[in-house]
């Protein structure tokens, strides 16, 4: 599992729960089925009436890349180019068609397979700068479906609260009934609060920094094919690839930056 989504989620419900039960509350008291059922199915039903199903489909599949952690290994693909760039510049670049079908990555093998067949290196760039468009089109779209999420989940629960008052105010005369069913109503606020706001938006924001990972790594490559159909020294061809680590490195650390002032704030 990804370290830092397992420590946030038990840090989150640690705080939660346990400030409840500092102040006397029972874990009982907020397992409220019929206010998760209206504030989870009511954002699900806003979702899928704002996006196509197979988006929506989609980004709940891609919520494995925030439950577990995954390496991207921009090392290993910097290893991997700087072999094809010393093999074509010993043998010339066609001698890497041999090497096509080892290729895993789609992106390397599609840019690789233009070099080779002679595609001049401004037009090859224009070809996969266009793929990385699309490929990026599609990927923000996960975030942007849990972002919504986000942002229906908090009025659901208000909508939970409000149907859980008329709810109490039918019994009125029985004034017992009166502060649990109130209590009751209140629920659904706390799930659509709580889900918005540890679930659906930062699951937004861990997939939003996944999605710029996979633009670093197909930047690079991008960078790379068109280095060696260039004829670059596979030193130069290192340096500029290692750039791309520097560039990542420091977009990663003025977000964090960000993040700080904005809670400081």
């Amino acid at each position: 599992m990804d370290k830092a989504t397992l420590a946030g989620v038990l840090v989150a419900l640690g705080g939660i729960f346990g400030g409840m039960t500092l102040d006397g509350g029972k874990i009982g008291q907020i397992l409220q089925p019929n206010a998760f059922l209206i504030v989870i199915g009511g954002t699900i039903g806003a979702v899928l009436i704002s996006y196509p199903l197979p988006t929506v489909l989609n980004s709940f599949k891609r919520m494995s890349q925030v439950i577990f952690d995954r390496n991207v290994d921009f090392e290993g693909l910097i290893t991997e180019i700087l072999g094809y760039a010393k093999k074509a510049r010993k043998e010339g670049i066609v001698s890497l068609d041999s090497d096509l079908e080892k290729i895993q990555n789609p992106f390397l093998k599609k840019s690789l397979m233009l070099a080779i067949d002679g595609t001049e290196p401004e037009e090859l760039k224009k070809i996969m700068e266009l793929e990385m468009e699309n490929q990026a089109e599609i990927e923000e779209k996960a975030p942007q479906v849990f972002e919504a999420a986000g942002g229906f989940a908090p009025t659901l629960g208000i909508v939970g609260a409000v149907l859980g008052l008329i709810e109490v105010m039918q019994h009125l005369a029985d004034v017992s009934k009166v502060g649990r069913g109130i209590a009751a109503a209140f629920v659904a606020t706390i799930y659509g609060l709580v889900s918005a706001n540890i679930v659906f938006l930062p699951s937004a924001s861990k997939l939003k920094h996944r999605n710029r990972q996979d633009e670093v790594f197909r930047e690079m490559i991008l960078e790379g094919v068109v280095s060696i159909l260039e004829g670059l020294n596979p030193r130069m061809v290192e340096t500029k690839l290692r750039g791309y680590l520097a560039e990542s490195q420091a977009e990663d650390k003025e977000k964090e930056k960000q993040k700080e002032l904005a809670r400081a704030s």
